[in-house]
């Protein structure tokens, strides 16, 4: 069952790396499951990841603040505009607009209603 945990671990934290260039594909909440896969099969992966300069602090903002930076709120919504401009140029069907636009943009108010860090701007 160690091997499980080690394998999801891993595949979601691939998932999460893959989450920071495309948008709709969530980072955090990757990385926060990767965590839990982790403490499950190896001590030692877990403690990598939550010591990761890139991957821990975002986990540890979470876990102790439920919050999300700014920064990262703001990739993350240029994103979801590009996104979207880019189905609009594409032409896509009038009800697949509608429901990118409604998932889009509850995806959007989520961010924006988590606070930010304390020790972010």
């Amino acid at each position: 069952m160690r091997y499980l945990w080690i394998a999801l671990g891993w595949t979601c934290v691939g998932l999460g790396i893959a989450g920071a260039f495309l948008p709709l594909l969530p980072t955090t909440p990757f990385l926060l499951l990767a965590a839990f896969a982790f403490s499950r099969g190896s001590e030692q992966l877990h403690d990598w990841l939550l010591e990761h300069p890139h991957f821990g602090p975002p986990i540890h903002h979470w876990r102790t603040h439920g919050a999300i930076s700014t920064r990262v709120k703001v990739i993350a919504t240029v994103s979801l505009v590009v996104v979207f401009a880019i189905s609009i140029i594409t032409q896509m069907p009038g009800w697949l607009l509608m429901t990118q636009a409604v998932v889009l943009s509850c995806v959007a108010l989520f961010l924006w209603t988590r606070k930010a860090p304390p020790d972010a701007p």
